[in-house]
């Protein structure tokens, strides 16, 4: 749409701003036969090069602006209402969850996943295949650009591809259909609101206990923070927070709800290489299943398997396989390619 409306603003400009002053160049003879001056020809000259032509390139340079953006809008308006997601089945993450038991691992499945964010857009992702299976710990890397996020909603059901199946692996006496209970999709910006510590932990889990409260403060190394804030009890002021220590109460939150399938979409971006360790160490132990879209490289390798993305190609395996075999890989976490020892050696 934009392409489009630049072609015809350019067009415009064109006919409006460089026609007109080759027109009257081109008739000045005429003109000047007909009895006008030299003066009122280069009065007019001067009108049209100095004031129409600026004032029409204003004109199309708004339009060019303002008309892409409504023709974006009228064309999301012409499509079908969007529908709206389905209430997930279930209680809320964690709630099925006795205080210190291991949560019940959900995994998933996709089959030939496309996805696009317009009907004329190029498929962020295309033919994809991958099993997360329940327990395990995936990370995702690639390039800017490849489809991190728009997998990451996909695996949550936050976003429905475009072809391809999507089946969530459900524990043990779960009911099939739709997105299990105890999925929880973690994304970039934390989401933290005015009110207690312990309102913000318990947001996911409401029947979590003072002791697994405070499990999660040490488990995430936040003690620090929640002593700042006033303990539990304390009032949390978002706009006094650092986005890291913000990012912190969000994995914390997490860690109370104990998901069957967690998935962090870069949730430690503001943290330290440290804290973000701790805190990919203790969710990976707590939760049922771990994805986490990484940023860091030291990420993908406390995964059991990565999952490469770029484009149309896709590498999996385990951190010390992609070293050998992914030079993407090896670009993106600075591995070197270790050879094969030869007999003898």
């Amino acid at each position: 749409a934009l392409a489009g409306w630049s072609a015809a603003r350019v067009a415009a400009l064109a006919l409006c701003g460089r026609v007109p002053p080759v027109a009257l160049l081109a008739a000045t003879p005429w003109l000047l036969g007909q009895g006008l001056t030299a003066g009122a020809l280069v009065g007019a000259l001067t009108y049209l090069t100095q004031s129409l032509a600026p004032a029409v390139h204003a004109l199309m340079t708004a339009l060019g602006t303002a008309g892409g953006r409504l023709l974006v809008v009228l064309d999301r308006f012409s499509e079908r209402p969007a529908e709206l997601p389905r209430p997930r089945p279930g209680a809320a993450p964690g709630a099925a969850t006795a205080a210190g038991a291991a949560p019940a691992a959900a995994g998933v499945a996709l089959r030939g996943v496309r996805f696009a964010y317009g009907p004329a857009a190029r498929p962020v992702l295309d033919g994809l295949d991958l099993t997360v299976a329940p327990g395990e710990h995936l990370a995702v890397i690639g390039p800017s650009g490849t489809g991190k996020s728009t997998l990451a909603g996909i695996l949550t059901g936050d976003r429905t591809p475009s072809a391809g199946t999507v089946a969530w692996l459900r524990p043990p006496g779960e009911a099939d259909g739709g997105v299990p209970p105890g999925v929880v999709l973690l994304p970039q910006q934390p989401y933290v609101f005015t009110g207690s510590l312990r309102e913000n932990l318990e947001y996911l889990r409401p029947d979590a206990g003072e002791a697994e409260l405070t499990a999660a403060v040490d488990a995430l190394g936040m003690r620090g923070t929640a002593d700042r804030i006033g303990g539990l009890d304390g009032e949390v002021r978002p706009e006094a927070l650092s986005l890291g220590e913000r990012q912190l109460i969000v994995l914390a939150r997490a860690f109370v709800a104990a998901p069957a399938l967690l998935v962090l979409d870069e949730a430690t971006g503001r943290l330290d290489a440290a804290a973000e360790a701790r805190a990919e160490t203790a969710l990976a132990a707590r939760a049922g299943t771990l994805v986490v879209i990484a940023h860091r490289p030291a990420s993908a390798r406390r995964a059991e398997r990565v999952l490469v993305l770029d484009g149309p190609r896709v590498v999996l395996g385990p951190p010390t396989e992609l070293a050998a075999r992914s030079p993407l890989y090896r670009e993106l976490t600075g591995e070197v390619a270790v050879p094969p020892a030869r007999a003898g050696e």
